[in-house]
């Protein structure tokens, strides 16, 4: 590896493995590329997990989806869920209600008012996935996302 993380993170001894110097500069990355979304959505009012929740709800669409559904999807985990979508019913982007055939369910559907502020973001939000990925190119994205799923792979 070239070394630039640890001139980034001042470190003066090599990483033990390269594996080791991989996975820092892995997320030194995506520290830095979710910095760019937060930007984006801190003038709305919305954390990444937020926007995340209300992503996943929007492409549930009209039948919601149980709290642990949502868990399973998301993109970083997240151990208070529950806090999470008290949040987002508070600001009236998500509501919630008790399924009526199991009582134990509770589903969440996004709210109209929580469509509305995603189709505001959408756009702004790929502007600054351009920004931040699209000098690489098509080719060297397709390769990043195949050598990322390859990382993944042991852990999943």
């Amino acid at each position: 590896m070239s070394g630039r993380v640890r001139d980034e993170i001042k470190q003066r001894k090599p990483f033990r493995i390269p594996e080791e110097e991989a996975f820092v500069t892995l997320q030194r990355t995506a520290d830095a590329l979710m910095q760019g979304l937060t930007v984006v959505l801190k003038p709305a009012g919305l954390s990444p997990t937020q926007y995340n929740v209300l992503r996943i709800l929007r492409g549930a669409g009209a039948e919601g989806l149980p709290c642990g559904e949502i868990a399973s999807r998301m993109v970083t985990r997240d151990p208070d869920i529950t806090r999470l979508l008290d949040r987002l019913e508070n600001r009236g982007l998500v509501s919630r209600s008790r399924e009526k055939r199991d009582r134990r369910v509770v589903t969440t559907r996004i709210s109209q008012e929580g469509l509305g502020l995603l189709a505001e973001l959408d756009d702004p939000v790929l502007d600054v996935h351009r920004r931040q990925l699209g000098h690489l190119g098509a080719r060297k994205i397709a390769s990043l996302g195949k050598l990322l799923d390859a990382a993944r792979e042991p852990v999943t």
